[in-house]
């Protein structure tokens, strides 16, 4: 079970910052402008990982302004040096292989998710890349009784579902395991590399686990094991096996509003109930790196929770915590269970990385991922639960500015997905904003992951609505308690929140005083027409959460849910910004949107990155994009800004915006 992997987002510029200085009383101290660079460049060292033999440490680092894999000896954690060479928009995943010697990482073309797969040797550097351009590769499993063998999936045969196989890295062979002629969606392996769960979308939403038995001419015969109804995709799944492969773990919701913890014998078909969520879903679980026994549980309402389910771990755990100022994350285990890399995650501090070493009960800090955040004094996160019209709980969260009394300017984030969720910790956008004047609220509205079914499930076919009602509710609590100025509240998100914030614009702009959109949906019906084909599994999801295109009645909720068809509407200011390769929401998201707000001569900047995907991965294009936002909100809301001096000149902005925006804003 440990090792099954799959690698499943105008205006007026005179007296800008007039606010802030005005509200400051006489003799009190500002808080120092924290620049872009510190916030939103490449961490300094992150995604730290232990090779299984404990004897050297990766971590992704800059080199020459991007993110790539670095590796140092254990005892010696900063003299590292870089074992890739990547010049564009940087590596993000990576791990170790068994045989202690070699890294794989993937990495897609500008954003476009179609991810190769890389193994790079950690002592001549050699970076060989295993799977064709223009394919979606998955790393479904690796194991320690194979070193130089994983398990892997790849879409070239039908590009909507991926055909598995077993690569050799040595030799680069691949011999094909399953032709996914069934159209399964995922898979489930045990530690020898036996195929044994499969996972079909069915026509009602949900899913059907099928269990496999191979015959003796190695073809494999399938049997119905469990099915899952679309109420419960989000909170019931199988999790993998133990080393030995006869015990199966699950989280099931099927019976109850939150998850509990399963295990199963495959043996005796026996289950047993390891613990049930309370508050908030069981979310992710702790298992030993050699036997993949669960040995404790998460869980997270406002703050994340760790409740162990063995003694010995626990006490490792209380003895973690007394040095911590965060929440405790082990991030990283050897095999045979000696070290721990531990990440301290604060929300007023960088992440500082530790090691940890079992028999000695011995915490060693390593670095922090941002060491210069140690220069600046942050702001708090707090979470709240707000409540909605209609009785609703809505974990949120909102960070205040330093040295304000009274209400400020409210930015509200909107998280994407909409199925994920906003949690408690270190958030670069929020410090940015809280430093430049504004309250930042976060809020779980209904459809986030987190907290029970029926949270998510009431969010279905509530876009624009009742989804839109709960940030209404929480920006109306904000004012109520006197944190936020009701003239001067911002909507921002990406993905999903970009399709909030343009609904924002076109619904309410008697509350909002500019939107903010990145890569976010404009109109419904393009969008689900143009979903990538490797979501060909999730369309029926699709269809039942947003609106199914098939029906009258689904082709009309799709329009009037559109924010394209309430263009009209708009009377704020709309900062608009897309990746050129965006697979998920299409250029043609904001190019809709743009036109019509074009022809009806409404207030809009639009930013179009011609090598960025579903969000921004290229620090300098970063810079760019929140230098222009946090000068859009100072000219709307009345905020600090930063001044943009050079940062439209790096980018890869279509010349077009460059030149219009250097013209805007650099003087």
């Amino acid at each position: 079970m440990k090792k099954t992997l799959t690698v499943l987002a105008i205006l007026v510029i005179v007296g800008s910052g007039y606010w802030f200085f005005k509200n400051q009383k006489e003799g009190e101290t500002m808080n120092t402008l924290i620049p872009r660079s510190v916030l939103f460049g490449n961490p300094e060292k992150t995604m730290v990982r232990l090779s299984s033999n404990g004897e050297h440490l990766a971590y992704l680092a800059n080199l020459d302004g991007v993110l790539n894999i670095f590796v140092t000896k254990t005892d010696k954690p900063l003299e590292s040096k870089s074992i890739t060479k990547d010049t564009g928009r940087g590596i993000r995943q990576y791990f170790w292989l068994y045989d202690n010697q070699h890294i794989a990482y993937v990495k897609d073309d500008g954003g476009d998710e179609n991810e190769r797969i890389h193994v790079v040797n950690i002592t001549t550097t050699e970076d060989k890349t295993f799977t064709p351009e223009k394919v979606k590769a998955l790393i479904y499993c690796v194991s320690d009784k194979f070193p130089n063998e994983i398990i892997i999936g790849l879409n070239d045969r039908n590009s909507s579902y991926h055909d598995v196989y077993r690569l050799n890295i040595s030799t680069g062979e691949k011999i094909l395991v399953l032709q996914n002629d069934r159209e399964f969606s995922d898979f489930i392996f045990d530690d020898d590399y036996n195929l044994r769960f499969a996972i079909l979308s069915t026509k009602d939403g949900g899913h059907e686990y099928f269990k496999a038995t191979a015959n003796e001419k190695n073809e494999y015969e399938w049997a119905s094991y469990l099915k899952v109804s679309s109420e419960d995709v989000y909170t019931t799944h199988l999790l993998g096996l133990t080393r030995e492969g006869n015990i199966l773990y699950m989280l099931d919701s099927r019976e109850t509003d939150l998850n509990v913890l399963k295990e199963i014998n495959l043996k005796t078909n026996e289950e047993k109930i390891l613990a049930k969520a309370e508050k908030a879903e069981i979310s992710g679980t702790m298992n030993h790196p050699q036997t993949g026994v669960i040995e404790a549980f998460e869980t997270n309402y406002l703050r994340k929770e760790w409740t162990c389910l063995d003694k010995e771990i626990e006490s490792h755990i209380n003895n973690i915590k007394h040095t911590l100022k965060g929440e405790l994350n082990i991030v990283s285990r050897t095999l045979d269970d000696s070290l721990w890399i531990i990440a301290d995650m604060r929300d007023d501090g960088p992440i500082g990385f530790y090691i940890y070493s079992k028999p000695e009960k011995k915490l060693t800090f390593l670095f922090n991922h941002r060491e210069d955040l140690n220069k600046y004094k942050l702001s708090k996160m707090e979470g709240v639960v707000i409540k909605s019209r209609d009785g609703l709980n809505l974990p949120s969260y909102i960070t205040k500015p330093l040295e304000t009394k009274g209400p400020v300017p409210l930015v509200l984030i909107v998280h994407g997905g909409p199925w994920y969720r906003d949690e408690w910790g270190y958030r670069p956008e929020a410090q940015w904003l809280a430093n430049r004047g504004y309250a930042v609220l976060q809020v779980n509205y209904r459809s986030s992951l987190g907290f029970g079914k029926s949270f998510i499930n009431l969010g279905n076919l509530e876009w624009g609505r009742k989804m839109h009602e709960d940030l209404l509710d929480a920006v109306n609590w904000a004012v109520k308690e006197g944190i936020a100025d009701p003239n001067k509240i911002a909507i921002y998100g990406g993905s999903y929140g970009g399709y909030a914030a343009l609904w924002g614009a076109t619904n309410s702009g008697d509350v909002f005083k500019c939107a903010v959109d990145i890569v976010g949906v404009s109109n419904l019906q393009t969008f689900i027409a143009t979903v990538p084909s490797y979501w060909e599994s999730f369309k029926e999801q699709l269809y039942r959460r947003v609106g199914d295109p098939r029906t009258v009645n689904g082709k009309e909720l799709l329009v009037q849910r559109s924010p394209l068809t309430r263009v009209d509407k708009i009377k704020i200011p709309v900062l608009i910004a897309q990746g050129e390769k965006d697979p998920r929401v299409k250029q043609d998201e904001s190019e809709q949107i743009v036109a019509a707000m074009k022809e009806k001569n409404l207030a809009y900047i639009y930013m179009l990155f011609m090598d960025e995907g579903h969000g921004f991965a290229r620090p300098e294009n970063n810079f760019a994009f929140y230098g222009v936002a946090e000068r859009f909100l100072a000219d709307n809301l009345g905020g600090r800004f930063e001044e943009l001096t050079n940062e439209l000149d790096k980018t890869t902005l279509f010349p077009e915006h460059k030149a219009g925006l250097t013209a805007r804003f650099i003087k």
